[in-house]
C-alpha cells in the first residue's frame, strides 16, 4: 500500500530537552563515575572560582568543568599541556547540548606513586636533620662570584642571566651545565655541583664561562630550572642530589619550577626561591642600590671633611688674629701684672698695719705685765727657798740629832756597818765629835 510505514520502524519524536536528559541518564548509568587521563588545553578560571578546560590526547578531546568547591581542593596550579588524571561524571550541558565531564578531583598523572616516594624521602632526610633551619646559612651580601647550575637550553638560564646582568653586571658568573629532566638529570646535577665546589676557592677575572680553568671565587650557587609536571621536576627529588647540596661549601639557592612547586632540593637548599628569576634577584642586591649607598657615603664623607676643614680654618683665623696683634696680648698681660702688683702691695700694707697694732698693744701692756710676771717669779722663788730650807739636815741636828759617818766619811746608817773598835764621827749642829765603837746591839 502506498504511504504505509511500519510502526516499529518509525522513530520516536523527542523534544530536544528530553533527548538531552535521556542521553545524560544513559551516560550516568553506563559510565559514571569515570576516571580519565589526558592533557590540559585551554584552561581558564572564572571569577566565580569555577574552572573550564578541555582534556585531550592524540585521538580526541572532551570539554571539562570543575566547580569552585572541587577546585579549592587542588594542591597544584593546573597549566596547559600538563598531563593529568581526573575523576568525575559524564553529563550533557543541556542549554548547548554539549557533552562535558564534571571533574570532582584532579591530580598529575602518576602523581600518586611518585608523591608517596617523595614523602618517604622527605621524611627520611628531615629526620636526619638536612632540613634543619639551624644549618641554613645566610646569603652573602656582596658575593664575589655566582655559580649557576641549569640546562644550557633552559629558559631558566636566560631568565637568570638577564636578571643578573640587569642587577649585578659587575659580579662574575660561572655556569655548570646539566640536564634538568629525565633519568640522567640527578647524576648530571650532582656532577655540576661538585665541579662548582672544586672551583669555589679559585680566582679569575672572567665574567661568564662554561667551567673555566681559572674560575671566579664562588660565594653562592643557584640551582634553577623552569616549571613542569611532577615527572619533569623529579630529578630534583633525588637523595644523592640532596646530600650533595647539603655538603656545599657555600650557600645554595634553589629556584626550581613555579611558586607552587616543591622539591627535595628546595628543602635542603639554604634558601628556596619561587622561580629562577627570583633566585637571581635574591643572589645579590642591585648594583644601583650599592652605587646609591656608596654615593651617599661619599657625600657624607665629603660633608664631614668640609665641616672639619671649616672648623680648622676658623681656629687658624683666630690664631692668626692673636699672632698678628701681639701688642694687645702684651697690654692685657701688663694689665693683669699691674692688678697682681696692686693686690700684693695692699696685702703687704694690711699685714704691716696689723703687726703694728699688735706691737703697740704689746708696748702699752709690757710694764704692767713685766712687773706682774716678776712678782710671780719672786713668789715662786720664795716658796722654793722655804721648801728647800725645810730639807736642810742642819735643822734636824739643831733638834738634838747627830749625823754619823765612818772614818772615811761615808754615812753610817745601820748597826751592821759598825764594828767594835771602829772609829766614827758624829756631826752635831755646832761641830763634830770623834767616836769609837765599843759595842753594837741589834734591835
Amino acid at each position: 500500500m502506498v504511504g504505509y510505514q511500519n510502526p516499529a520502524l518509525v522513530p520516536q519524536i523527542w523534544p530536544v530537552g528530553a533527548l538531552c536528559r535521556a542521553i545524560a541518564d544513559t551516560l550516568e548509568a553506563r559510565f559514571n563515575p569515570v576516571a580519565v587521563r589526558g592533557e590540559i588545553s585551554g584552561f581558564s578560571r572564572a571569577s566565580s572560582g569555577h574552572c573550564y578546560f578541555n582534556l585531550k590526547d592524540g585521538q580526541g578531546q572532551i570539554r571539562c568543568a570543575m566547580f569552585r568547591r572541587a577546585a579549592s581542593l587542588l594542591d597544584f596550579a593546573p597549566r596547559d599541556g600538563e598531563l593529568i588524571e581526573v575523576r568525575g561524571r559524564l553529563g550533557v550541558y543541556e542549554p548547548r547540548g554539549d557533552l562535558q565531564l564534571i571533574v570532582e578531583s584532579m591530580g598529575r598523572a602518576g602523581q600518586g606513586a611518585l608523591f608517596e616516594q617523595f614523602l618517604r624521602l622527605k621524611a627520611q632526610l628531615e629526620a636526619e636533620g638536612l632540613f634543619d633551619p639551624a644549618r641554613k646559612r645566610p646569603l652573602p651580601l656582596l658575593p664575589r662570584g655566582i655559580g649557576v647550575v641549569t640546562s644550557l637550553g633552559a629558559a631558566a638560564l636566560h631568565d637568570v642571566v638577564a636578571a643578573l646582568q640587569r642587577r649585578v653586571p659587575h659580579i662574575p658568573v660561572v655556569l655548570a651545565p646539566a640536564l634538568v629532566q629525565g633519568a640522567a638529570a640527578p647524576g648530571e646535577l650532582v656532577k655540576a655541583l661538585l665541579n662548582l665546589y672544586q672551583y669555589a676557592q679559585a680566582e679569575s677575572t672572567l665574567e661568564i664561562d662554561l667551567m673555566p680553568k681559572n674560575s671566579v671565587h664562588i660565594d653562592l650557587i643557584l640551582l634553577v630550572r623552569g616549571g613542569g609536571s611532577l615527572e619533569d621536576l623529579w630529578g630534583f627529588n633525588d637523595e644523592q642530589l640532596a646530600r650533595t647540596i647539603a655538603r656545599s661549601p657555600v650557600p645554595v639557592v634553589s629556584g626550581v619550577g613555579h611558586e607552587t612547586d616543591f622539591t627535595i632540593a628546595d628543602f635542603v637548599a639554604d634558601l628556596r626561591a619561587p622561580t629562577p628569576t627570583a633566585a637571581a634577584e635574591l643572589a645579590a642586591q642591585p648594583r644601583d642600590v650599592w652605587l646609591g649607598a656608596l654615593g651617599l657615603a661619599g657625600q657624607r664623607l665629603q660633608d664631614a671633611v668640609t665641616r672639619q676643614l671649616d672648623t680648622q680654618a676658623q681656629r687658624l683665623d683666630s690664631a692668626a688674629q692673636r699672632l698678628g696683634r701681639p701688642s694687645g696680648l702684651v697690654a692685657r698681660q701688663q694689665w693683669k701684672l699691674g692688678q697682681q702688683a696692686q693686690r700684693l702691695r695692699y696685702a703687704a700694707l694690711s699685714n704691716m698695719q696689723r703687726k703694728a697694732m699688735v706691737l703697740s698693744a704689746l708696748e702699752a701692756n709690757f710694764p704692767v705685765k713685766f712687773k706682774t710676771a716678776m712678782d710671780q717669779q719672786h713668789a715662786r722663788l720664795d716658796r722654793a727657798g722655804r721648801s728647800l730650807a725645810l730639807l736642810d739636815p742642819l735643822l734636824v741636828l739643831q733638834r738634838g740629832y747627830a749625823l754619823l759617818r765612818t772614818a772615811e766619811g761615808a754615812p753610817l746608817t745601820s748597826v751592821r756597818q759598825a764594828a767594835p773598835g771602829q772609829a766614827a764621827t758624829a756631826v752635831l749642829a755646832d761641830g763634830e765629835v770623834d767616836l769609837h765603837v765599843l759595842q753594837t746591839r741589834h734591835n
